[in-house]
């Protein structure tokens, strides 16, 4: 008696090629519309000057600035990839520099003295921003979030003073390891 293997009883069952062909361009249809949906609405988009302008009139930062010191927020607006630290260096890279980091919808803050600074911002991959800050200045930076190969990327944006306020206003305090250096 001659035995037959394992996978053939898959291919006795399987349905005619036209069929299988159409099944699979369904699959792909909908895989596309899930894509297409989560692109939409993973997506946001910056309101009107107008509105963000209401929605800060009354508002008032965690931390204020200070006379002698510049004061720096790094925002991250976006929900996408919300597990992943995106962690927040200070003029280099090492780990006594690290200033804290965001996850999802969270924003952290630290003082600096007054000029030249380059804000690292490290996820799969570092982000380099050099600032000019001025004693008594807020400097707004946004962490951008990208699809990478293994984890989420970043890359930074400074942002205006209005917008700023407006993402750190929605968003809650990520982890500050230290508030200067």
């Amino acid at each position: 008696q001659k035995s037959e293997p394992a996978f053939a009883s898959v291919f006795e069952t399987a349905p005619p090629l036209p069929t299988r062909k159409k099944y699979m361009i369904k699959l792909f249809c909908k895989a596309a519309v899930v894509v297409s949906l989560a692109t939409l609405f993973g997506c946001s988009s910056t309101p009107s000057v107008e509105k963000m302008q209401a929605d800060v009139a009354s508002y008032s930062l965690p931390k204020a600035a200070v006379a002698d010191k510049g004061l720096v927020y790094v925002v991250r607006p976006s929900n996408v990839g919300m597990l992943v630290r995106f962690n927040v260096f200070l003029d280099d890279k090492e780990a006594d520099s690290e200033m804290g980091y965001n996850r999802g919808n969270q924003y952290i803050y630290f003082f600096v003295t007054p000029g030249k600074h380059v804000i690292s911002s490290k996820a799969e991959n570092w982000a380099d921003m050099p600032i000019d800050v001025k004693a008594g200045e807020v400097v707004y930076l946004k962490q951008e979030v990208e699809m990478g190969f293994a984890v989420a990327r970043n890359s930074l944006k400074v942002l205006s003073d209005l917008e700023g306020r407006y993402l750190v206003k929605d968003a809650s305090l990520g982890t500050v390891a230290k508030e200067s250096k």
